[in-house]
């Protein structure tokens, strides 16, 4: 019969920043009624248990460090709500592609940048490629015309971050959406006029009595 093995006790995951993990020896407590104390963490501790509480270090590089007396499950529960409302709210810029030959007509093209404005308005970069096709390639002039004028067209949209490149049979630009400018109104309550609005009417004079 092998003799039994002796295995290490298993580690328990130990919280930081909560409780005894706390290594300061002092620190700034800040309890639910609003009052805040710079205290030895012992006594920061025993105070926050008598509540029912934890001590959870939120601001670990100050001097002393800060600590909350929370319910550590709900401060974590929280915190991974904020961190994900975050997450939802940051936009990833995407690089949209649209494809074009030589010979696009104008309905196409038109369709397309009603695509790229889109794309742009959303805050993603438009990558518009001409593709040559067998002998196409001997008029690679043509394709960089339309994307010359593709840029053109969306200049208040985008900004070109480099000339109509040729690279293989294939020739390319990127374009990076222009960021808008909000003006304030002007002072007293009035509203500017939009584009293409009309300017409002002037103010009527007033009449001498």
């Amino acid at each position: 019969m092998y003799p039994g093995r002796n295995f290490p006790p298993r580690r328990q995951h130990r919280r930081e920043n909560v409780n005894e993990s706390i290594r300061a020896r002092e620190v700034r407590a800040v309890f639910p009624d609003g009052t805040a104390e710079v205290m030895p963490t012992a006594a920061a501790i025993r105070k926050a248990q008598e509540m029912g509480l934890d001590l959870v270090v939120v601001s670990p590089t100050a001097v002393p460090p800060v600590a909350k007396a929370v319910d550590y499950g709900h401060y974590q529960y929280d915190l991974k709500k904020k961190q994900h409302d975050a997450k939802k709210k940051q936009h990833v810029v995407q690089v949209k592609e649209l494809k074009f030959r030589p010979n696009t007509d104008d309905h196409d093209y038109e369709f397309k940048k009603q695509h790229a404005i889109r794309f742009l308005a959303e805050g993603n970069r438009v990558k518009a490629v001409v593709q040559f096709r067998g002998r196409e390639i001997a008029h690679a002039d043509l394709g960089k015309k339309l994307l010359s004028r593709f840029a053109a067209d969306l200049t208040a949209y985008g900004s070109v971050e480099s000339l109509p490149r040729l690279e293989g049979r294939n020739a390319h630009i990127l374009i990076s959406p222009v960021k808008t400018v909000v003006k304030p109104a002007p002072s007293g309550g009035a509203k500017a006029p939009g584009p293409g609005e009309p300017p409002p009417p002037p103010a009527p004079s007033a009449r001498a009595n």
